[in-house]
């Protein structure tokens, strides 16, 4: 089975030294949606927290040797899928990060463990808003 996707828009930063996750960052950027799905981001508001789904695009294709790795804070190797590796069989990357302004089409957002022109795929509340 194929499964194909494709995103969203993408992100935006200037910085250069991004951090290995979300959950230890306050690097800040943009995200930049495409104009046809800026309805969809309408109630997207300051303070929000959203899930941010994205292609690890500079990841080098997957093999078994990635099954096992050694994260710089381990001190020895364990299982991909305990970890935050960008090594993994389907690319895919899931950040949690502050709305900081929502303008146009575009998030600024906290917390970015992206590069500059990561693809973005989806995006999703963190609570899901009230009836």
């Amino acid at each position: 089975m194929a499964i194909e996707m494709e995103p969203i828009g993408f992100v935006s930063t200037s910085a250069r030294d991004i951090p290995r996750s979300w959950s230890i960052s306050d690097v800040e950027g943009d995200l930049i949606i495409d104009e046809r799905f800026r309805e969809g981001m309408r109630d997207i508001q300051p303070g929000q927290r959203i899930y941010v789904l994205f292609h690890f695009h500079r990841s080098p294709p997957f093999n078994d040797r990635f099954l096992r790795i050694n994260p710089p804070v381990r001190d020895k190797k364990i299982g991909v899928f305990s970890t935050h590796s960008p090594f993994r069989r389907n690319p895919i990357g899931l950040s949690i990060l502050e709305v900081l302004d929502v303008s146009d089409n575009c998030i600024h957002v906290r917390g970015l463990d992206m590069f500059d022109q990561t693809p973005i795929l989806d995006i999703k509340p963190e609570e899901c808003p009230s009836p």
